[in-house]
């Protein structure tokens, strides 16, 4: 059995077992594992150059390091409990009372032309899906196909049960761009993971200071549709044990930004995401390369000298 094999098989039984586990310990089995890849320095090293460029000056410590790896093994953890806790009306009202700026997304709707919600892959985002579920109906987003094919399928039926509409990326029938303007145009909102470029055709901006190419679509579903674009900011408040009847799920809307060029409103995603990566960094879960000096040299060509700008 291939690698990827094994980590499809890994993850799919982790939704199984993770979800029959008494709540402490499934939490207590992440820290463990997220220690255990800090010691082992198993995929920490691009996670503290990413860490570096937010925190930049000061220096990336090993106990910093430590913590993002336990922040991203949290995701984990309730990624796999979550389709048994979606539906706890208790969740729901805890959800509610922690996330702030509700306002804006409920004023881009009420204007009838649809929400473009773009967040980093901070927090608990798919936890937020959940929320806006429950706030304002099924929302659309597009995904990583995966290889192997089965854990793509896995992705896509846990986020589909959750409430969420889930476009490839990629696919055989072309791009998901017309379905997603179509759902704009519905009066629907769109969430999109805005700071990598999976396309590879995405275009160079600052980010965190450093140059980095990010995906076009929003900025080009902004253009088509009129729809506005509302950064999220998706981060925990504390540790996964409930504190003052909460358990540390935190999210910020903030309000639409303004849109011009393709190039313009690319940057200015840009700057918002770099706002809400530095001001919750251990909560930022990038583990990949994103900055243009830490791609292999095949890809930064490419990234460098495509001139199509049309990254989704």
């Amino acid at each position: 059995m291939k690698h990827k094999d094994f980590a499809a098989a890994g993850y799919i039984l982790g939704w199984k077992l993770f979800r029959a586990l008494p709540q402490e310990l499934a939490y207590r089995i992440g820290e463990l594992g997220a220690d255990l890849a800090w010691r082992g320095q198993r995929g920490t090293e691009q996670l503290a150059k990413n860490l570096q460029r937010a925190l930049h000056p000061a220096p990336v410590s090993p106990a910093l390091v430590r913590q993002a790896m336990r922040s991203y093994a949290r995701y984990w953890v309730e990624a796999f409990r979550l389709p048994s806790m979606a539906s706890d009306p208790q969740l729901l009202a805890e959800l509610d009372a922690s996330i702030q700026g509700v306002e804006h997304l409920d004023q881009a709707l009420d204007n009838g032309r649809g929400a473009i919600i773009v967040l980093s892959h901070s927090g608990n985002w798919d936890m937020a899906g959940v929320w806006l579920v429950h706030h304002a109906g099924t929302f659309t987003t597009v995904a990583e196909k995966l290889k192997p094919y089965a854990l793509y399928e896995a992705f896509v039926d846990y986020r589909t049960k959750l409430g969420f509409e889930v476009l490839p990326h990629t696919s055989d029938s072309g791009s998901p761009m017309p379905t997603l303007e179509q759902r704009l145009r519905d009066g629907k909102i769109v969430c999109l993971l805005g700071e990598r470029d999976l396309s590879h055709r995405g275009i160079i901006v600052d980010l965190l200071g450093q140059p980095a190419h990010l995906p076009t679509g929003a900025a080009r579903l902004s253009q088509t549709t009129g729809a506005p674009i509302l950064i999220a900011d998706c981060y925990f408040t504390h540790g996964w044990q409930a504190h003052n009847g909460t358990r540390g799920w935190g999210m910020t809307i903030h309000p639409a930004l303004t849109t011009t060029t393709i190039e313009n409103t690319t940057q200015a995603i840009a700057d918002a995401l770099s706002e809400t990566i530095t001001a919750h960094p251990v909560d930022w879960h990038m583990l990949q390369p994103v900055f243009d000096a830490d791609l292999d040299p095949h890809r930064r060509y490419r990234a460098t000298n495509d001139a199509t700008g049309t990254g989704e």
